[in-house]
């Protein structure tokens, strides 16, 4: 099976005495159904899994269940037998974003504490926000993910012992050895292809068929799609749109949302649209990078509510839609495909993973940097910006960036194809694989960057 880094979370939360209940939130078809069946089967003697879109479609035991002893009733009717005591039985509650009255029900199921519970869904934040009682003080969030490129890389056979000398030389500033650099830019660019879907993942391993990993990703694009619009009838064409543009708009100059071509109407602006971009990002399919007016930490502070960008959530699905079975476009480094968007998907869905919540700068007279980022060790802002291409050092916009005292700016990182690790004043260039290990976890020893 795939290795996840969100098994330890599960597994740490339901071996805690913690009376909150876990609730997993992503994107559909990044194997949250399957790492937490995976996890719960390993640690309870019994386990007792409940998909709500199947009794939506079936029965609707669930539909009007509004006490704790309803629902415990309507779980004995199809798995009484396993009902024992809470240090061994785990009742997990799958898609319960299609009840939301169950996400209230949550509170009073953990103050009873008769079982252990865990929970996943789509949509979780807007089911929430449209929840009459939210359960605060008595649900745990998680937000999962595709695969990043370090899971990407055990699922292709690397060990512990790899990674961590690796990890290593990245906190150490140090390059790897030309062979070992080659094997990772290789890598690097078949996640490019493949991405992180874990179907895609799997059929990519299995197979090495690039036909059908494309037949995959290009399925799941289309659900995401449909899926999203489905939940809000009104809106569901503006949605749909949107989602539509992503692509399109990265290889847009400023790669930002333009309100105007969402409907090819005149004088439409950003606000029109929130609801839509906030259906997207919650849905866990389009990942967004705000804009900065005031490029200083903390960057929440000086979010800009008119200006954002969207990224795919995987950017497996990018390549597909941008090149199609053509794998040479990404493993041969064509001088003639640019690449940029690509790199950019790949680097905002591994920041967006590790817990960074992203931001960009554009001035007109000062240009812009690709992504900001909080460093809660030095109190600064970090820019990071990404190059396909062999000009790596060409960077005029982040040179006057970093040079701004007004800023605080006490490094910034150029990620690209090149080997070397090199500094040059506040700007440390490092290969793009090395973003792998740039945690948002300031508890984390091994996130120093």
């Amino acid at each position: 099976m795939l290795f996840r880094k969100i098994e330890s979370v599960i597994e740490e939360h339901l071996t805690s005495d913690s009376k909150k209940i876990l609730l997993i939130d992503g994107a559909r078809q990044v194997g949250k159904t399957y790492i937490i069946r995976h996890t719960g089967k390993k640690l309870f003697e019994n386990f007792i899994e409940l998909n709500m879109v199947e009794d939506f479609e079936g029965d609707r035991l669930f539909a009007n269940t509004k006490t704790v002893e309803d629902f415990y009733l309507q779980v004995s009717m199809l798995a009484g037998d396993k009902m024992r005591k809470k240090g061994n039985t785990l009742i997990f509650i799958d898609e319960i974003q299609v009840y939301p009255h169950l996400l209230t029900m949550l509170k009073f199921l953990s103050q009873d504490n008769k079982f252990t519970y865990i929970a996943s869904g789509s949509l979780l934040g807007v089911t929430l926000s449209q929840t009459t009682s939210i359960p605060m003080g008595s649900i745990r969030k998680v937000r999962m993910f595709p695969l990043d490129f370090e899971e990407f890389l055990y699922a292709n056979g690397m060990n512990d012992i790899v990674l961590s000398s690796m990890r290593k030389k990245f906190e150490r500033l140090e390059a790897l050895d030309e062979p070992m650099h080659n094997k990772m830019m290789d890598m690097f660019r078949k996640f490019l292809l493949v991405g992180g879907l874990p179907d895609a993942v799997n059929s990519y391993i299995e197979t090495k068929n690039i036909q059908a990993v494309r037949e995959i990703q290009n399925e799941i694009h289309d659900y995401y799609g449909a899926d999203a619009s489905k939940y809000d009838e009104e809106n569901k064409l503006k949605i749909r749109r949107v989602y539509d543009l992503i692509p399109s708009n990265m290889e847009n100059k400023k790669k930002r949302v333009r309100a105007q071509s969402i409907e090819n109407k005149k004088g439409k602006i950003f606000n029109d649209y929130i609801d839509e971009f906030d259906y997207l990002i919650s849905a866990g399919i389009a990942l967004n990078v705000k804009a900065i007016s005031n490029p200083v930490f903390p960057l929440i502070e000086s979010t800009g509510k008119n200006l954002l960008k969207l990224y795919l959530n995987d950017v497996g699905i990018l390549t597909g839609i941008l090149y199609g079975n053509n794998i040479r476009a990404v493993l041969d480094d064509e001088r003639s495909i640019n690449l940029g968007s690509v790199y950019e998907t790949a680097v905002a869905s591994e920041l967006i993973a590790h817990g960074h919540k992203l931001f960009y700068y554009d001035n007109r007279s000062k240009g812009e940097v690709d992504y900001l980022i909080d460093d809660y060790d030095s109190l600064s802002a970090v820019p990071i910006e990404v190059k396909s291409g062999k000009d790596y050092t060409v960077h005029s916009a982040l040179n006057t960036f970093v040079n701004n005292e007004d800023y605080h700016i006490k490094k910034a990182f150029v990620v690209s194809n090149e080997r070397n690790v090199t500094q040059n004043g506040k700007i440390t260039y490092i290969p793009i694989y090395y973003i792998m290990f740039f945690s948002a976890d300031s508890k984390d020893k091994n996130t120093k960057f």
